[in-house]
């Protein structure tokens, strides 16, 4: 006998959906949590300059030493990235298809394994998400900047500028310059 089962999630977009899988074992709730984590920081690194780096160690990662799936591996990242590159207006919802697919990759690679593989492979996906995040990748939304250095905004003819930061270390403001004579 089979049964579904139902999970319910949040994208890194913050729009709730439901999965449903059927049939197998269904992993721990601490490794569908990692397994999504993976999936959110796949579609995150597309793009980016995260992303090579971040690419090879999640083929790495289901690779194991075998080069032919790694090489597979890589070939469905650069789908992945192909299709959120090409989204246009349907961006959300390319990131979200995205996430679940990634996601569900992890969580049937992790159900294969033997207990003590899916310990060992649980550890290094995490050693791979951590270093991921060490190394700075910035990332932002649809109508959003993600800037990893300096930012400069600036306001001219009239017109203001303004942003919001979420800012790690310091930060200097200054004065803009008075509006010239020539300046409205």
């Amino acid at each position: 006998m089979c049964c579904l089962a139902h999970r319910y999630g949040r994208s890194s977009s913050g729009r709730s959906f439901i999965f449903i899988s059927g049939g197998g074992g269904m992993l721990p709730e601490s490794l569908t949590v990692l397994a999504a984590t993976g999936g959110a920081a796949v579609v995150q690194a597309a793009g980016t300059d995260a992303w090579t780096e971040l690419r090879s160690k999640v083929a790495a990662w289901f690779g194991r030493g075998n080069q032919p799936r790694e090489r597979t591996e890589l070939e469905r990242l650069d789908r992945s990235a192909a299709e959120l590159a090409g989204a246009g207006e349907d961006t959300e919802r390319a990131r979200l298809r995205q996430e679940t697919v990634w996601q569900t990759r992890i969580e049937d690679f992790l159900e294969e394994l033997s207990d003590e593989e899916r310990e060992g492979a649980a550890a290094a996906l995490r050693a791979v998400l951590e270093e991921a995040e060490k190394a700075g990748a910035v990332s932002a939304g649809a109508g959003s900047a993600a800037v990893g250095r300096d930012m400069n905004i600036q306001a001219d003819r009239g017109s203001f500028g303004a942003g919001t930061a979420n800012v790690e270390g310091g930060v200097r403001l200054g004065n803009p310059p008075q509006p010239g004579a020539d300046q409205p």
